[in-house]
């Protein structure tokens, strides 16, 4: 299998190339469970961030550890986590929807009417592990902005394709995207 390495201040992690359509391939990076990785990613991002907010929110799955390891390291005892469907406990739910490029066809993405209350005014930081063609993280401004809050911030781990191009959202490494063959695009 043709991998990709990536570093992140000491951590050095080599991906696995992995088709998504019949001419691209993305050097799949998952933070999931990377405990690791995401304590350097989140200490490298804070020095990046403005120091002065009251959250951090996240899109389910992969930005929770990240959004965690943020807001504890910053003395912020809680973060929100936009979710991917409405729950049973949710009460009167925000919801847009996304296409994602690592994900088939159309997804959900709820904020939980209570998270929005608290949300309401304040300045918040939006935290996901990689962006991409960044539809996940438009349509979670959508939400977040449909809450009242100000979002003061973007952060990702890695920007790939020409989401390294953007100066909207700070990160702390590029991820190419690459044809069938491993090369780069």
């Amino acid at each position: 299998m043709q991998k990709y390495r990536i570093t992140v201040g000491d951590q050095i992690r080599d991906l696995p190339l992995i088709p998504i359509s019949d001419d691209t391939a993305i050097a799949s990076f998952v933070l999931l469970g990377d405990d690791a990785m995401s304590r350097t990613a989140a200490e490298l991002l804070i020095k990046k961030l403005p120091h002065k907010f009251d959250y951090v929110v996240t899109v389910e799955s992969k930005g929770i550890t990240l959004a965690h390891d943020i807001s504890l390291l910053t003395n912020h005892p809680r973060s929100f986590v936009i979710r991917k469907s409405v729950k049973s406990y949710m009460k009167d739910p925000l919801t847009t929807t996304v296409d994602s490029i690592t994900t088939q066809g159309q997804q959900q993405l709820v904020l939980d009417g209570a998270d929005a209350k608290e949300l309401q005014g304040k300045s918040v930081i939006l935290v996901d592990d990689v962006v991409s063609t960044g539809g996940s993280l438009q349509s979670a401004e959508k939400l977040l902005k449909l809450a009242g809050c100000q979002i003061i911030a973007k952060a990702t781990i890695l920007a790939e394709g020409d989401a390294a191009e953007r100066d909207d959202v700070v990160f702390l490494g590029k991820l190419p995207l690459f044809n069938l063959d491993g090369t780069i695009k």
